[in-house]
Parts: structure tokens; C-alpha cells; sequence
């Protein structure tokens, strides 16, 4: 089946702070792209529940590795429960839909520069 996202998904654990008017969530992702993320939270969302999303980004610059801080807004579309993953025990489908361009930018160079093996299909 041909990949029909504008972005491939790909496995990665990034960390990522969620938060909204009555939560803040330290997590990671269990996979990303330029558009998205699903990831494991310890509380239950709503879907269309909005999210102020900042993710931390590891780039080498030259020698040196640089963390770039992202700061963007989203929306849960996903939601699900699993029953047996201890301290989370749910998982949301985020998609960004408010980002800065070069902000996509510096993720999507960041996700190029992983292995394709970590490429995930389309569900």
C-alpha cells in the first residue's frame, strides 16, 4: 500500500511537553512527522482537545550538537487505551496545526537524517 501522508511517519522518541488550561504532560513520541505525532500520556484526552505542544530537537551543528526548542500548537485526532503499558496507559494522535514553517523545516531535516529503516506505514 502506497504511503498516503503528505509526511512519512517515522519511529522516533522525541521528548515532548503537552500541556492545555488544566494539564501539563512530560512525554515522548512513539513516532512523528512534519504533521504529527502519536505518543503515550498517563491521562486520558479528548479528541479535539487543543494542545500547546514544545519539543526538544538534538541537531549537530559542525562539531557541536544543538537542541532546538519547538513551539507549536495542536490537536488531538486519535485516541486510544492500552490496557498493559504501566504508567501510560493511553495514546494520542496529534496533529500540528500550528507550526511555523521553518520550524517544519528543522524537523523534517532532523527526521531525514534518521535511517529509513524506521519508516512506518501508513494505518
Amino acid at each position: 500500500m502506497a504511503e498516503l501522508r503528505k509526511y512519512p511517519r517515522l519511529v522516533e522518541s522525541l521528548p515532548i511537553k503537552l500541556s492545555g488550561s488544566e494539564f501539563d504532560i512530560m512525554t515522548e513520541t512513539k513516532n512523528i512527522s512534519g504533521n504529527g505525532a502519536y505518543c503515550f500520556i498517563n491521562k486520558p484526552l479528548d479528541v479535539m482537545s487543543k494542545l500547546n505542544i514544545i519539543m526538544l530537537i538534538s541537531l549537530k551543528k559542525a562539531k557541536n550538537n544543538v537542541v532546538k526548542k519547538i513551539n507549536c500548537s495542536g490537536v488531538v485526532v486519535r485516541k486510544d487505551c492500552v490496557k498493559d503499558n504501566g504508567k501510560y496507559p493511553y495514546c494520542i494522535g496529534i496533529y500540528f496545526n500550528n507550526i511555523k514553517e521553518e520550524d517544519r523545516e528543522i524537523l523534517l531535516s532532523y527526521l531525514n537524517s534518521l535511517s529509513k529503516s524506521k519508516t512506518i506505514n501508513a494505518q
